[in-house]
């Protein structure tokens, strides 16, 4: 049986993509992926995911990768919500990729809501469908999918750097991205395209300086 894994990388952040893994794989060849060591992405160093990367899509029946940049997020979310987004992105690459079972890493607690929301547009109504959370902990096809998606996406992240300068891992607890987005909305007055706009972390910065500008001219 064709066994299909998913998972993302980049869903919380407030810089850069959300990276969406489809990992295709004949049961028969799980074992290979044991034999590498395949866990959750978030639990190997980064040089490890980097060398297992290439083997595990070697590996694969076939493998889809899905990238929704900060901007098109920002225009999605203005219409519906992140969870939503996703399933569509997860519609379709089962819908292209025709596993006999597939397994989702959810996002949200309520897995069999989940699992209802996908098979909603999916074509092959006797699909087997496993939503779990923490299901890259789990299930190795699952980690496979993590594994090249946040690979994919930390790929993504180094040519921002490279492009505008270092601005750390993107998430709003980073002490590094909070300064480069107060630097660059004192510079520049708007954030540049790999800001997810919609996330409170940059309205509240671009507020807070907006506030300050104001200040500003009401003391002259």
């Amino acid at each position: 049986m064709k066994i299909l894994g998913i998972d993302e990388a980049g869903r919380g952040p407030v810089c850069g993509p959300l990276t969406i893994c489809g990992y295709l794989i004949d049961e028969s060849d799980l074992p290979q992926l044991k034999e590498l060591g395949v866990k959750d992405s978030k639990m190997l160093a980064a040089e490890k995911r980097e060398t297992l990367a290439p083997m595990l899509k070697e590996i694969a029946d076939d493998f889809v990768v899905l990238k929704i940049t900060a901007r098109e997020i920002d225009k999605l979310r203005s219409e519906t919500n992140l969870n939503i987004i996703e399933i569509e992105r997860m519609q379709h690459i089962i819908n292209m990729l025709k596993p006999g079972k597939v397994v989702i890493d959810s996002p949200e607690v309520n897995t069999k809501n989940f699992s209802k929301k996908v098979m909603s547009r999916v074509s092959n109504k006797n699909l087997h469908i496993v939503c779990e959370n923490f299901a890259d902990k789990n299930h190795l096809e699952v980690g496979a999918a993590s594994i090249i998606a946040k690979t994919e996406r930390d790929k993504d992240i180094r040519k921002l750097h490279k492009k505008h300068g270092y601005f750390g891992s993107g998430y709003s607890h980073d002490e590094i991205t909070i300064a480069f987005l107060k630097d660059w909305i004192k510079r520049n007055k708007e954030f540049p395209d790999f800001v997810r706009k919609s996330w409170l972390t940059a309205q509240r910065i671009k507020e807070q300086r907006e506030q300050m500008t104001i200040g500003k001219f009401a003391k002259k």
